[in-house]
C-alpha cells in the first residue's frame, strides 16, 4: 500500500490572561519558543494567531505523539509569557478591528487585494496534508473526496460565536472565510493538466501570483506531493485533531484503493455538495445531510456510520482504528461548538467559554 504520510497544521488563538481577549503577541510566542519550537511555529496574517506544524509523519501514532509534544511546549511558552493559547475556529468575543496585522510583504499584498475582507478574516483552522502517489491520482482523489468534505467538517465544527454574538451556526468560521475569493468546495477537474491550465490562466491574467492563493476546502497542493484538507475548524482537544486526520488519511487510502481496482465513486455536482456543507456549518453533527443516492435527508449519525463502514477495510492496514473510532466520542460528548454553547447556556458568560476552550486545549498536557 502507498505510504499515505500525514502532516498537520494547527492555528491557535493567543489569549491575554486577564481580559481573555485575543492579544497581538505572536512575536513573544515565537521568540519564547525559538529554542524548542523554532521550526514548528509560523506567523499568520493576524498577530493574535500562531500556527504550529508537525513534520511529515508516517502514521497516526506519530502524529499524535508529535502534536502532544509540540502542544505541551507551546502551552509552556505561552504560560511563561503570561499568555494562553487555545483551539477554536473563532474567538467568542474579540473584534477583528482591534487585532494587529503582521508586517510582511505577503500580507501587505493581501490587504491591498482584499481590504477588509482580509482584515476581518480572524479565524482559526486545521489543515491536514496526506501524501499522494502523484498529482494525476491526487486530482482523481480530490474529485471523489469532495463528496465527503461535509461529513468530515461536521465533526470539527467549533466556532459558534463571532464578535460577542451567538451566531446560530456551529461553524461561523466558514461564513467569514467565504468572503475570500477562490474558497469552498473545488470544481471537478478531468485531469492534472486541466487543473494546471486553470492555475496558469489565473497567474497569466494577474488574478493570483502563485497557486497558494487558491484557498479551497481541499486542494492538491501546488508545491508538495500531498492533498490538503482545509475545511475543518481548529479543534480544542488533541484527540479531536488526531481523529480528523486519521479519517482523512483513511478516506484518501480507500479512494486510491478503489482506483487501483478500477472502481470509483459517483461524482456529484458542487451545487449539491454545497447544500450539505451549509447544513454541516449550521448544525454540525445534529444536521440532517442529503443522501444523494437515496434522494432523502438522513441524520448525520447514519452517514457517519456509513462513512466508517466505507473506510473499514483500510483502517487496520493503516493502524488507526482507535483514532478513527474517537468520532463516536465526539458524537457522545458533542463537537467543540456544542460544548462551547453548553458552557454559555450554563453561565451566560463568554469569558467562561474562553476559560473552557483554554482548559480543553491544555487537557492532559500541563504539569499542574
Amino acid at each position: 500500500m502507498h505510504q499515505f504520510t500525514i502532516g498537520v497544521e494547527e492555528e491557535y488563538q493567543i489569549i491575554d490572561v486577564e481580559s481573555r481577549d485575543l492579544v497581538s503577541h505572536v512575536s513573544k510566542i515565537i521568540e519564547g519558543g525559538r529554542a524548542t519550537l523554532h521550526e514548528n511555529l509560523k506567523h499568520e496574517m493576524h498577530e493574535s494567531v500562531i500556527e504550529m506544524e508537525t513534520g511529515i509523519c508516517q502514521n497516526i501514532q506519530e502524529v499524535k505523539a508529535e502534536l502532544m509534544d509540540l502542544r505541551r511546549r507551546l502551552i509552556k511558552v505561552a504560560h511563561d509569557n503570561n499568555l494562553r493559547v487555545s483551539g477554536g475556529g473563532t474567538h467568542p468575543f474579540s473584534r477583528w478591528q482591534d487585532n494587529n496585522i503582521t508586517k510582511d510583504d505577503r500580507y501587505d499584498k493581501l490587504l491591498i487585494d482584499l481590504g477588509d475582507v482580509a482584515r476581518s478574516n480572524l479565524i482559526f483552522g486545521l489543515h491536514v496534508h496526506i501524501g499522494i502517489p502523484d498529482r494525476e491520482e491526487g486530482i482523481r482523489i480530490q474529485n471523489v473526496m469532495r463528496y465527503f468534505l461535509p461529513h468530515v467538517y461536521a465533526l470539527s465544527v467549533n466556532s459558534p460565536f463571532w464578535i460577542g454574538r451567538n451566531t446560530g451556526f456551529k461553524s461561523y468560521r466558514q461564513e467569514v472565510f467565504v468572503k475570500f475569493p477562490r474558497t469552498g468546495i473545488p470544481s471537478y477537474f478531468s485531469s492534472a493538466a486541466e487543473f494546471d491550465a486553470y492555475i496558469s490562466l489565473m497567474i497569466k491574467t494577474g488574478t493570483i501570483d502563485n497557486a497558494k492563493k487558491i484557498w479551497w476546502d481541499l486542494r492538491v497542493h501546488p508545491f508538495y506531493p500531498t492533498i490538503e484538507f482545509r475545511i475543518c475548524d481548529m479543534p480544542l482537544k488533541v484527540e479531536e485533531t488526531v481523529c480528523l486526520a486519521a479519517i482523512m488519511q483513511c478516506l484518501v487510502a480507500k479512494i486510491y484503493k478503489l482506483h487501483q481496482q478500477n472502481m470509483s465513486f459517483r461524482s456529484y455536482r458542487r451545487l449539491l455538495l454545497n447544500e450539505n456543507k451549509w447544513r454541516a456549518s449550521k448544525d454540525g453533527i445534529h444536521a440532517h445531510l442529503i443522501d444523494f443516492g437515496k434522494e432523502t435527508s438522513v441524520p448525520y449519525s447514519e452517514l457517519l456510520r456509513e462513512l466508517l463502514d466505507f473506510i473499514d477495510d483500510v483502517v487496520d492496514e493503516l493502524g488507526c482504528r482507535k483514532e478513527v473510532e474517537y468520532a463516536w466520542e465526539i458524537m457522545r460528548n458533542g463537537t467543540g461548538a456544542d460544548r462551547q454553547l453548553a458552557v454559555y447556556e450554563a453561565t451566560g458568560d463568554l469569558k467562561a467559554v474562553v476559560d473552557y476552550m483554554i482548559s480543553e486545549t491544555e487537557s492532559g498536557l500541563t504539569e499542574d
